[in-house]
């Protein structure tokens, strides 16, 4: 296929925050004056009726926001129940593959989008705020890139999977790197073993910054749904990564401080604070965790486990889960050596109790 060959599609930015503990979806959705949605996402491939998110995200349809080199750009926002919300920046394109690599190169190397993200999240933030749970000051974001190309048709047939990658595999793994130069042959063998098609016609390529979609828009939407719940997992295990970093590392000061008798008495007041925090974490990653249910063979639950492994969400879940477990086992240490601190006070106070008693036996005797 030549590389004039127009290429119809769509290049989405997901641009995701951290915006509080949590979201009132109900009271969101009162807000915005919209309705639940039944089930979502809306999968094209067999799966059973209970796979879907346990909390509908809502959706804020902003509209057409700006232009980019002439073309315009659609923006929705997705709020998520566990904290986070999803800008989505969202252009049409008609170009060839060395157009689409150039912007696909703009698009991931540029800071405008996040910028233009960050202030449509807070204006639109000004008249929903109230469904927010302990909103977060400094936010933390994630970003993410698809580009979702329709199907080729050549001499009245689609062009597969398989033809797709034999010709254009070197263009495919530029796009998903945000690279505006080819790849090593051997860079590009790495990227494309991350594939996956469930028809003889569509494709699915993931790297860490941005995946390739080759479908149509409707085939592709549950596709990208699962892309960008991925990354919302990224962002909040990011999230309890920073926090409990910085929660071991005040609990570790205070140990590391000399500590008399009546301060390890104080003990066990930071040991619940630390307990309380451990287990609200792991109450926050459990639901983040189990926001949608799959059957392990499903096409798409093997699509999420692949997006999750090129992204990093597996890494930042076990960091997680080894600081929770570091915290526990703090929570016990500090327990423990408030207890031996309580018994040796206790005892103390039984042996001067005794020396009273003596001392004025041997008065009474004089």
């Amino acid at each position: 296929m030549p590389d004039a060959a127009v290429l119809t599609g769509s290049v989405r930015a997901l641009l995701l925050f951290e915006i509080a503990e949590e979201i009132d979806l109900t009271h969101l959705h009162r807000m915005l004056g919209t309705s639940p949605s039944k089930r979502e996402p809306a999968f094209r491939h067999p799966a059973p009726e209970y796979v879907r998110y346990e909390r509908v995200p809502v959706v804020d349809t902003v509209g057409q926001t700006f232009r980019y080199n002439g073309q315009a750009v659609s923006a929705r926002i997705r709020y998520f129940n566990y904290g986070v919300a999803s800008v989505e920046f969202q252009m049409n394109f008609h170009k060839s593959w060395s157009e689409l690599i150039r912007l696909a190169n703009q698009w991931v190397s540029s800071p405008e989008l996040e910028g233009r993200a960050s202030a449509l999240l807070q204006e639109r933030l000004g008249l929903v705020r109230d469904a927010l749970k302990k909103s977060n000051e400094g936010w933390i974001s994630e970003d993410y890139y698809v580009l979702q190309v329709d199907p080729i048709v050549q001499n009245g047939s689609t062009l597969t999977a398989d033809e797709l990658l034999r010709t254009h595999g070197s263009d495919i793994a530029q796009l998903v790197r945000g690279e505006d130069a080819p790849l090593s042959p051997a860079e590009q063998q790495e990227i494309l073993r991350s594939t996956m098609s469930y028809y003889p016609t569509d494709l699915l390529v993931v790297a860490w910054v941005a995946a390739f979609v080759y479908d149509s828009e409707y085939g592709a939407s549950p596709t990208i749904d699962l892309l960008e719940y991925a990354n919302t997992q990224l962002l909040e295990f990011r999230y309890y990564d920073e926090v409990l970093t910085g929660v071991l590392g005040d609990v570790y000061k205070r140990l590391e401080t000399t500590r008399n008798i009546w301060a390890q008495w104080r003990l066990a007041r930071h040991a619940e604070e630390l307990n309380t925090i451990r287990l609200d974490y792991r109450e926050l990653a459990e639901r983040t965790d189990n926001a949608i249910k799959f059957i392990s063979d499903m096409f798409y639950a093997r699509a999420y486990r692949l997006a999750a492994a090129r992204i990093g969400v597996s890494d930042y879940r076990n960091l997680v889960t080894e600081k929770l477990t570091t915290a526990r086992d703090l929570y016990d240490s500090m327990v423990n050596e408030f207890h031996q601190s309580r018994a040796f006070v206790l005892e103390l106070m039984v042996v001067i109790i005794l020396v009273i008693e003596i001392v004025f036996l041997f008065r009474g005797k004089g």
